[in-house]
């Protein structure tokens, strides 16, 4: 790997998500590019999860910044062990909190 792209790869920002599926699930998952993500989940371009492929159309309804990969996907795995309630709450949570 070269110098450049590890400094690049370091200095990513990283979001942990939830989606709102079709059927009105939640799925929760890490990125760099929350745009380019949801855009894969919905088949638009490669690389969605197999969950959300008959849960289409999904949309993002959530989102956190995180300073890294691994703080990341352990918020991720907190995410999932949340109820559906617990979830629906933070959800709105961040909506009120949102200049409009």
């Amino acid at each position: 790997m070269s110098d450049s792209l590890s400094s690049n790869t370091a200095q990513s920002q990283w979001y942990v998500y939830l989606l709102c599926c079709a059927d009105n699930t939640y799925y929760a998952g890490v990125t760099t590019n929350c745009e380019r993500r949801v855009r894969q989940h919905n088949g638009l371009i490669k690389g969605g999860a197999r969950y959300t492929q008959a849960r289409r159309p999904v949309r993002i309804v959530w989102q956190e910044p995180c300073d890294d990969r691994s703080s990341a996907c352990k918020r991720e795995a907190q995410l999932k062990k949340l109820t559906r309630a617990q979830k629906s709450a933070l959800i709105k949570l961040q909506n009120t909190i949102q200049p409009a």
